[in-house]
């Protein structure tokens, strides 16, 4: 919505707007009609000294509308034709300006507005009304290195995002990309408080070796996506996605997954300071429970998964059913829902944030404060045994504090400075990590047996818990709820990140002509102490019912009963960046030529201090490198621009270590052409473009200096001689890699068409195609046979290529219907597909294995052809060598594939699998509108997802060494003596572990698309406060039933639920 769009501009404040608004106000003056009549001198006067005294105090007043009728916030005044008289607007939409002139003319503009001038004759106060012109909003995008550009005049594929856009209900900003971005690929798999952020990509994953997450640099120092996460929208003033080469080729090495480039908010000048408030509550809720049968109800499919199989194992009695299903003694006959008992069903954040921004002509300050708590799913249950709180309680504070002083009219130092401290409680539950402990933790519920053991015995005469345990032939013996209580860690992480920039005019050299030089320094610091508590297990070991009906049993403990006491550790670790980089660049305009220009150089250091086996991974990583660029247009209408990127990497040998990486960009603006006039109010814009270039990338992944020999001295298989099926191996010292001083940079050659459309003026459409070739990629040899000798010897070299290709789509629609209706509407599309072209393959692979081919994200298993139905079935299909019990009716059917000649072996082999899916989505998609009325505001954004895979697995009951629940959608369809159906959703129960059964196939593949309500809001605004309730995750479509498809198929049950929230907040701002 424009106009809350404005009020949270008004709130940034106009500083930031100013030199906007005066290019843009000096620009229109060319090619415009003007304003009809002349400017009148002053009336002469008996006193020519009191005239010249009367023009030097003259003021103007007034106030500037919208079109609403509500006051505008921060618009620009400025006297025409001298840019160094103007003002901006107050909250009340009021200003004055002092001029030395009784008449004239002032240029108001805003962003999101189009730009007026407005003749004033004597001090009379002046009422404007500006209109609406969405071809206005983003005009100025932020691209390579912080340089900006007109956006009719940007050739390369840069997406500006609105901040406020990015503001959701969750303390990690990345989880509000999907769908709101275009081009980017974005999954949130988990819901963890503090580890809440998506897996993203920009247009998707063009490599299989090393990094494939974009770079993200914020105030010119690369930052981490954790980072990113922890960054509030509220101190954001710009935020552009770069996606194609001519936007990164300047970046080189560090460009090759894209870039996201963060500006935070700077200070203004303002007769006093403006602060704003921000409070919120939420509360949380799992968007999916896991569902299971009660205990008496495991006891019968028990009995029938062991009838099956056959194996003799003791069956439940009818009286034990029974007995459970009645609930006659909860210790004997225990029938315990772990998921209830160690989780709740919501849980409650807060948050709260102030920034106050003002400032002088010379000197303008920006401080945000930041304060966010969450809590997550757990009971805390230690405090009804121990003293302390098991469940997880994340505290962040943040702090930005930027300051800009003007040393003189040409020169200014800024300074930005970012504090930010994290203290993470959790449960210690046999991991020194709390997100693998909380994962621990699920996949422990998960596979807790109902009936095999109480939470606790009864423990009368004993201060310390008797813990529920059982010994079981394959050593299942957890208890989810003493491992939950069993301890806790608490950590504390600092992050210190200091920007100095110093900017220095030269346009007494030459006019446009700047100098710009910038200092980074980034330090991350965490210490986590351990406290683990031993605790006793007991087992129940016999029982007897007394004639009361009463019973007696026996209890006994396993190992030594010890007193529990709390042990302490703990850990550090850190890491630690400089960042240094210098520039000239050049703006200047001839006529109807603009030129602009930029030589820039840089140098990166990183050091890590966590403590690893591996030296080499606590070296100091140093990058330098030097980038160029040059655009020219005429009149905005044909667009030119060159690229490069020149990087050292110290990653590669002497001869390989620098990287050259240009990319050129085309442009041409039809809507300018002069034949265009007459289709300008409805076509008001249209501009095609492409662009071709080189990006580099380093990161592969393995150890530091890649190019090394890695010698073993412990002899474990050396190397081997022989044919095939008859190889002899050989222990003595030899390589594990061989040393291969040609590796050097993968290498991403990037083509992007695309055109920009506005419909209008009020509809923009922006589309691109896209196509990357990555080669050189680094991948071991496979193609050479263990009978050379090889064996353990791994050979690495630049082998791979990916073609990576799609489309990417972005809609806009702004549109004021009348004074108090306004309707906004948001859409994006990403295709995205990727194909392995080139691939040094192993030996002997038919060509349905190998991997040349494929997708980079492929979901590789068996074709399943249903369910055995009899003996018969089984002896007429081929033999399975892929159990390790008997094939039975109701096993999983899978179907032979042919060799390499088109011939069958009649048996099912690891040869026999086949590509199924793709496990990284190929669509994503977001679209939503917004509507404001009067003062009420309300928006809608779904997002959704298509031609993905889901593959499930870990779920089978009773085969795990836990003996784990029965998920209840396992229950209700499953073949059984009863229900003999070959389409049944699952095959056969049986005590064991059956391998046959749980290999992937397209048995266990599940469609993973989705379409979800993301994100609803509705708010009230008064004259200062708004009040805005909102929720996220609030509704999933997808014919995947059984938990969240966006949390991905594989292992779900050690994966901490994504959550639904629903938020309320209140802001206020004051000036």
């Amino acid at each position: 919505m424009q106009k809350e769009a404005r009020k949270q501009l008004g709130v940034i404040g106009a500083a930031m707007l100013l030199p906007m608004s005066v290019l843009a106000a000096n620009n229109s003056f060319v090619g415009t009609t003007g304003i009809a009549g002349s400017l009148t001198p002053p009336e002469k006067s008996e006193s020519v000294f009191n005239a010249t005294q009367q023009a030097k105090h003259q003021r103007i007043t007034g106030t500037v509308f919208d079109e609403a009728g509500e006051p505008v916030i921060g618009a620009t005044v400025v006297l025409k034709n001298n840019s160094k008289q103007s003002t901006v607007t107050d909250v009340d939409g009021n200003f004055k300006l002092d001029v030395n002139s009784t008449s004239g003319v002032i240029v108001v503009s805003y962003i999101g507005c189009q730009t007026q001038e407005v003749r004033f004759n004597g001090n009379k106060p002046l009422s404007i009304h500006l209109k609406e012109d969405s071809q206005t909003l983003g005009d100025v995008v932020v691209t390579a290195f912080g340089a900006t550009q007109k956006k009719e005049t940007v050739v390369g594929s840069v997406q500006q995002v609105r901040p406020e856009s990015l503001r959701v209900p969750s303390a990690s900003i990345s989880s509000s990309f999907a769908g709101r971005l275009s081009g980017v690929i974005a999954t949130q798999s988990s819901g963890q408080p503090g580890a809440n952020g998506s897996d993203f990509y920009i247009r998707g994953i063009a490599t299989i070796s090393g990094a494939k997450s974009p770079l993200i640099v914020m105030d010119g120092m690369e930052i981490s996506q954790d980072d990113l996460n922890h960054l509030d929208p509220d101190v954001i003033e710009s935020f552009s996605i770069l996606k194609d080469a001519s936007a990164t080729a300047m970046y080189g090495s560090r460009g090759a997954n894209g870039v996201l480039i963060i500006t935070t908010k700077s200070g203004q000048d303002l007769d006093k300071p403006k602060i704003s408030f921000r409070v919120e509550a939420n509360v949380t809720m799992p968007t999916s429970k896991p569902k299971f049968v009660d205990g008496a109800r495991f006891m019968e499919l028990f009995n029938e998964a062991v009838t099956n199989e056959g194996t003799g194992n003791t069956l439940y009695t009818a009286e034990q059913i029974a007995n459970t299903r009645n609930h006659v003694n909860g210790e004997i006959f225990p029938d315990v829902n772990w998921y209830k008992e160690m989780f709740k069903s919501a849980s409650y954040n807060q948050k709260a944030n102030m920034n106050v921004r003002g400032g002088t002509s010379k000197i303008v300050y920006f401080m945000n404060l930041n304060v966010s708590h969450e809590t997550g799913m757990l009971r805390n249950r230690s405090k009804e045994y121990y003293s302390y709180n098991n469940n997880i309680d994340y505290m962040r504070y943040a702090f930005q504090n930027n300051i800009d002083f003007n040393m003189s009219k040409s020169s200014k130092i800024s300074l930005h400075l970012y504090a930010g401290l994290d203290n993470m409680h959790g449960p210690l539950a046999g991991s020194n990590d709390i997100s693998r402990s909380l994962n621990d933790l699920y996949s422990q519920m998960m596979n807790a047996n109902p009936v095999l053991f109480p939470i606790s015995y009864n423990n009368e005469g004993d201060e310390w818990i008797h813990w529920g345990y059982r010994q079981l032939a394959n050593g299942g013996n957890a208890n989810p709820m003493a491992r939950l209580v069993s301890g806790y860690q608490d950590s504390f992480a600092s992050t210190i990140n200091a920007n100095l920039n110093f900017d220095q005019k030269l346009d007494f050299i030459t006019k446009g002509l700047g100098f710009h030089l910038m200092f980074s320094f980034k330090n991350w610091s965490k210490s986590t102490t351990f406290r683990s508590l031993n605790y006793n297990h007991y087992e129940l070991k016999n029982y007897t019912q007394n004639e009361d009906g009463t019973y007696t049993y026996v209890q006994t403990p396993k190992g030594d009963p010890s007193k529990p006491v709390l042990s302490n550790s703990g850990q550090n670790a850190g890491d630690r960046r400089y960042y240094a980089q210098a520039y000239f660049d050049y703006n200047r305009s001839f006529g109807d030529h603009t030129v602009t220009g930029m030589l820039l150089w840089n140098i990166n250091q990183y050091n890590s201090n966590i403590f690893v086996d591996n030296v080499l991974s606590s070296l100091p990583q140093r990058k330098i490198g030097f980038a160029a660029r040059a655009t020219y247009d005429y009149k905005h209408r044909y667009l030119i621009e060159f690229n490069a990127g020149y990087n050292g990497s110290e990653q590669f040998a002497k001869g390989h270590q620098w990287g050259f990486f240009p990319s050129v960009g085309l442009g041409y603006n039809l809507s300018e052409e002069k034949f265009w006039e007459p289709i300008k109010q409805t076509v008001s814009n249209f501009k095609i473009r492409g662009t071709y270039g080189l990006v580099g990338n380093d990161q592969y992944g393995y150890e530091r200096f890649i190019y090394r020999e890695d010698v073993s001295l412990t002899g474990n298989g050396s190397f081997t001689t022989g044919l095939p099926g008859n190889y002899v191996t050989y222990s003595g010292p030899g390589w594990n890699r061989l040393r291969n001083e040609n590796v050097s940079w993968e290498v991403g050659h990037k083509l992007d068409i695309g055109f920009d459309l506005q419909l209008f003026n009020a509809l923009d459409i922006t589309v691109d195609w896209f196509r990357e070739r990555r080669s050189n990629i680094f991948q071991q040899k496979l193609s050479i046979p263990n009978y050379l000798g090889t064996a353990n010897t791994k050979i690495y070299g630049n082998l791979a290529e990916v073609i990576n290709k799609g489309v990417d789509l972005a809609v806009n629609y702004s549109k004021r219907i009348n004074k108090d209706l306004s309707v906004q509407f948001q859409g994006t599309f990403t295709y995205n597909d990727n194909e392995i072209s080139v691939y040094d393959e192993a030996p002997g692979k038919r060509d349905a294995m190998k991997s040349q081919g494929k997708n980079v994200n492929t979901v590789w298993g068996y074709v399943s052809n249903g369910l055995y139905i009899d003996k018969a079935d089984i002896a007429n299909n081929p033999t399975s060598t892929l159990g390790n019990i008997a094939i039975a009716p109701g096993d999983i059917k899978y179907v032979d594939q042919p060799d390499r000649e088109g011939k069958y072996d009649g048996r099912i082999t690891a040869d026999d699998q086949v590509p199924l899916g793709v496990s990284v989505p190929k669509i994503i998609y977001g679209f939503g509108p917004s509507v404001g009325y009067k003062n009420w505001d309300f928006s809608v954004f779904f997002q959704g997802r298509g031609n993905v895979a889901l593959m499930l697995s870990d779920i089978q009951p009773f085969g795990s060494s836990y003996r784990r629940g029965v998920l209840k959608f396992i229950d209700e369809d499953h073949w059984s003596p009863d229900n003999q159906n070959p389409n049944a959703k699952y095959p056969r129960l049986t005590d064991n572990y059956n391998n046959h059964n749980t290999v992937s196939s397209s048995y266990w593949l599940r469609n993973g698309r989705f379409l979800k309500l993301k994100n609803a809001e509705i708010g009230y605004t008064l004259k200062n406060m708004r009040f805005y309730v909102n929720g996220t995750n609030l509704l999933t479509i997808s014919p995947f039933k059984e938990w969240d498809p966006e949390m991905g198929g594989g292992n779900y049950t050690t994966k901490y639920p994504t959550q639904m929230t629903i938020n309320v907040g209140f802001q206020l701002t004051l000036n």
